[in-house]
């Protein structure tokens, strides 16, 4: 509704606004927009638990082909290479894990660095579990701030570098959670980064 409002005021009064009140509605906006953003991003957050659908069999080389889809914009506009490997089924609720998937793509090609995005999917059995590996060449991250990264609100860059809420890989952790699994980063600046989390095995698979 702001937003709205604002927008509204700027084609109403637009001829008689000089150069700066139009600076300061263009930062009214952009700021009402980032806020709509982390309210959308904290009702998923929190919904995880109770919208949440039953854990089925999910084969996620499907969930994959789905995410490269729903990204395929961003992939062809920065030359991305994305290489999938054999992947499992496991017990899981595919909507949540394809938002796991998407987030964890789409911020590989945005931390690049100045490099066409090269990011690898994998997996390897870890017991009664598997292990999810997604890995990028980009910027990286400081060993001190891998933890960090996986709290609500956390950024390492300004909202000028990089688009984002902060929410995505709090999201991403609190979903990899409800499956009974852990999600962790090995990573360091300028070498890229390995985003890995556990998924139970099929009870076939047990």
């Amino acid at each position: 509704m702001v937003t709205s409002y604002l927008q509204l005021l700027e084609r109403r009064y637009g001829d008689e606004l000089d150069e700066d009140a139009e600076e300061f509605i263009d930062y009214a906006v952009d700021g009402a927009e980032r806020m709509r953003e982390m309210i959308d991003g904290l009702l998923e957050y929190a919904r995880v638990e109770t919208r949440g659908d039953p854990l089925e069999p999910v084969e996620l080389n499907e969930v994959l082909d789905d995410v490269r889809t729903d990204l395929q914009l961003q992939i062809e506009e920065s030359d991305a290479r994305i290489e999938v490997g054999s992947l499992p089924q496991v017990s899981g609720d595919e909507g949540q894990l394809c938002q796991v998937f998407q987030n964890l793509v789409a911020n590989a090609i945005e931390y690049s660095g100045d490099e066409p995005p090269r990011v690898a999917v994998s997996a390897e059995r870890n017991g009664s579990m598997w292990r999810i590996s997604v890995h990028d060449e980009g910027i990286g991250i400081d060993s001190d701030e891998t933890d960090r990264v996986f709290e609500v609100f956390q950024r390492l860059h300004s909202h000028d570098e990089f688009e984002g809420t902060g929410i995505g890989l709090a999201l991403c952790r609190r979903i990899v959670e409800r499956h009974g699994g852990g999600i962790w980063v090995d990573s360091k600046p300028g070498e890229g980064s390995t985003f890995s989390f556990t998924l139970p095995k099929t009870s076939h698979h047990e």
